[in-house]
């Protein structure tokens, strides 16, 4: 009988705890569902923003993309501007250059054809006005040769022609010794370096290496000067009186001098 009691008590316990159980999965069942769904939102959301930013990748990337090829556009036709007026720079400065190459030829070409123009008319009037020398002078190769209307001693002569920015008569190169040998100069002091003694001896092409006179002025009233006499060359006192002759750089012929000097009927 008391065995009948106990059995009959479990089975009362046993629908309680299976309806407790039913209820409890129940609960479970109903938030692991919640639960889920909150997942699988979630999981969208990620999967939406990560496709945004995909595409938000992929139209920064082609914005980049055609800008970079636009500025690569405008870099290869900077690049050609730049090339083409390098060339075109390089074009103008040769062409500046055959020009004022040429311009220069013609320039020496007239100024040549000028002098030679200038001397034929000096042979026929002495004192033209295209003469590059002082009045009064005489103009032979590239140098103006002036006599002066006094006497003087050595030193005296080497000063008055200083004073005309020129100097004494020297037989410095060729074209000097020629005007000399043709004018046969007599008793002009020349600009040669005083001695102790008196010597003489023909022109000659040695005179061209010879000292510079201001070298050695000490004491210049003890020593001997030279000076020209026809084609030699003799040696005196300092202090004796001669002619006097200077001798300057003629300037260049001026090509309007020149044309304006022409007659009529040549022009």
């Amino acid at each position: 009988m008391s065995e009948e009691i106990v059995y009959a008590n479990l089975k009362i316990q046993d629908p309680d705890k299976k309806e407790e159980t039913q209820k409890s999965d129940k609960c479970g069942g109903k938030v692991s569902a919640d639960a889920s769904h909150s997942q699988q939102k979630t999981v969208l959301i990620l999967i939406l923003l990560c496709l945004l930013l995909f595409i938000g990748m992929g139209v920064l990337g082609g914005i980049f993309y055609t800008t970079l090829a636009t500025e690569m556009i405008k870099s290869n036709q900077l690049q050609s501007v730049k090339e083409e007026l390098q060339e075109n720079v390089s074009l103008q400065l040769k062409h500046n250059l055959n020009s004022s190459k040429k311009i220069k030829n013609l320039s020496a070409m007239l100024q040549s054809t000028a002098t030679q123009l200038c001397r034929e008319l000096y042979s026929k009037e002495p004192e033209h006005k295209c003469k590059p020398c002082p009045k009064g002078s005489e103009w032979y190769k590239d140098s103006c040769y002036s006599q002066l209307n006094q006497y003087g001693t050595w030193q005296e002569s080497v000063m008055a022609c200083s004073a005309r920015n020129a100097s004494l008569l020297k037989v410095k190169n060729k074209d000097v010794l020629e005007f000399l040998k043709y004018k046969k100069l007599r008793y002009f002091w020349l600009a040669l370096l005083p001695r102790k003694d008196r010597t003489q001896y023909p022109l000659s092409e040695k005179m061209f290496l010879s000292e510079e006179s201001e070298r050695s002025t000490d004491d210049i009233d003890k020593k001997f000067c030279g000076y020209i006499d026809r084609v030699n060359v003799h040696y005196t006192y300092c202090t004796d009186q001669y002619y006097i002759m200077c001798e300057e750089t003629a300037s260049k012929v001026q090509v309007e001098s020149v044309l304006n000097g022409l007659p009529e009927d040549s022009t």
